[in-house]
């Protein structure tokens, strides 16, 4: 039987059709998406259309494919391609569709001790970081963002682990706990764009590197398996896939801004 594991509608305080509320897929998804606010401003336009209720998940991206494994979502949005390839590989649910993409930045104090404003190499910036061992908050969630953190490091040749409880700081937290730590710590952190752009206790914080093609953050969409879960709403949770990679649901993607800037770029494809 399946576990409620909902966190509560996102869609606080919106008024939902009838049908919606007696109609509504699970939605296991990330902190960004939720924090950046962008399902906020995507999911009522789904509602309206649709008349099936979302009710969303929030969690690093490990953990929101391990509430899929376990049949409590009927869809996953997410952002760590290896572990959605995996997962479909497995046979627990799938395709996997594209769906939009942001980047990464790494943020730090105004200050910068490590000295790495303005390099766009981010391997390069993290070595320094470390060769100063200067305070570092990881999320250290199983995150799609927290993978992407540890393939960064890999790629600079650091372990990280090493200065942990020193100068390297895992909170195990999502995106805006962890921008919150950095900022009272005056520490650096790898963030997606769309939450730091709606995150507003930056205090001294900045976006120190960004632009290097490392730094893409790709989100994907895939349904969870009947044949694992008979439980799981396939016809719901298609009709939110069909919607979220169609034009309607591109165009509300692109529509989202924050101070003019737009926090993510929709790119749908065919199922890889």
């Amino acid at each position: 039987m399946r576990r409620h594991l909902v966190l509560g509608l996102l869609l606080t305080g919106l008024a939902l059709p009838a049908a919606a509320q007696e109609r509504f897929i699970t939605l296991a998804s990330t902190t960004s998406t939720e924090q950046s606010g962008l399902f906020g401003h995507i999911l009522p336009v789904f509602i309206r259309a649709s008349g099936i209720g979302v009710r969303v998940v929030a969690l690093g991206t490990g953990q929101a494919l391990d509430v899929g494994r376990r049949g409590d979502a009927d869809a996953l949005l997410v952002h760590d391609r290896a572990a959605e390839e995996r997962f479909v590989a497995e046979g627990y649910g799938g395709p996997r569709r594209r769906v939009m993409y942001n980047d990464f930045v790494l943020i730090g104090p105004a200050s910068d001790p490590a000295r790495i404003a303005g390099t766009r190499d981010v391997a390069e910036a993290l070595r320094r970081v470390a060769a100063r061992q200067a305070p570092f908050v990881s999320r250290g969630d199983r995150s799609g963002t927290h993978a992407a953190e540890l393939r960064l490091w890999q790629e600079a040749g650091i372990d990280p682990v090493q200065g942990r409880g020193q100068w390297y700081r895992e909170i195990g937290q999502g995106m805006g706990p962890a921008l919150n730590t950095a900022a009272a710590q005056e520490a650096y952190l790898l963030s997606d764009r769309g939450t730091w752009l709606a995150f507003r206790n930056r205090q001294a914080l900045k976006v120190l590197v960004e632009g290097d093609e490392r730094l893409l953050n790709q989100y994907g969409v895939l349904a969870v398996s009947p044949q694992r879960h008979p439980g799981v709403k396939v016809k719901e949770a298609q009709a939110f896939i069909d919607w979220i990679t169609g034009a309607a649901g591109q165009a509300a993607i692109a529509g989202y801004r924050i101070n003019g800037e737009q926090l993510f770029f929709p790119n749908a494809a065919p199922p890889n």
